[in-house]
């Protein structure tokens, strides 16, 4: 399993004008191919009368799944370049569909490259770029005793606090990187005097937005 990895928030879209021709750029996050196959389904039936809607995706933790279709633009001047957007972000498990509606003006090769290549671009901006790591979910439980110490110390470290359920002892949920899992059971042993136990419960992938 991956330990981290960068993609998209979310849905985004955003629009951009070249030489009167409209560029409308949809985004999303696709974790399947046939996730990524509805999703360029769909902006089509959004736009039946559009010129073109060109798209690309890249799925799997070794980008292992990707495509692009030009959707009757001239050979390697649509879909390429924007796929090789998202290979430059190193993004993972993204979609993008990027639709013109024709202005009358012809961009010739290079232009149509520079149009999609942008769109994309600005269609990634408009969904925001997130880092994914992956971290493990330890569970802490304690005497109440322990409580004020414990949650203060978690909240000034490395560590994420994700809740706190009080019973008849305290379940403290901390979230701990993938590989420090010893040191964090190491440090809360040492901090509690080996009165605390620590217990690893679940996986997940926590999300910070790339500036």
């Amino acid at each position: 399993m991956r330990k981290d990895y960068t993609t998209v928030k979310g849905y985004g879209e955003s629009e951009i004008v070249i030489s009167k021709s409209r560029f409308l750029t949809y985004v999303q996050r696709a974790e399947s191919e046939q996730e990524a196959i509805d999703f360029i389904d769909k902006i089509k039936k959004m736009h039946p009368s559009a010129t073109h809607n060109c798209s690309c995706y890249l799925i799997g933790e070794h980008d292992n799944i990707q495509k692009a279709n030009d959707d009757g633009e001239p050979s390697g001047t649509a879909g390429v370049p924007m796929l090789e957007v998202l290979k430059k972000q190193g993004l993972k498990d993204t979609v993008v569909v990027v639709t013109r509606y024709f202005g009358g003006i012809k961009l010739g090769g290079g232009g149509l490259i520079r149009a999609y290549g942008k769109a994309t671009t600005e269609g990634i901006e408009a969904a925001h770029v997130v880092k994914r790591k992956l971290h493990h979910l330890m569970q802490v439980s304690i005497d109440y005793t322990w409580l004020g110490k414990v949650e203060n110390e978690v909240r000034n470290s490395q560590y994420t606090l994700k809740e706190i359920q009080y019973a008849d002892a305290v379940e403290v949920f901390v979230h701990v990187l993938k590989d420090e899992e010893l040191n964090f059971t190491e440090w809360m042993t040492e901090l509690t005097n080996g009165q605390a136990t620590i217990n690893c419960i679940d996986k997940q992938f926590i999300e910070f937005v790339q500036e």
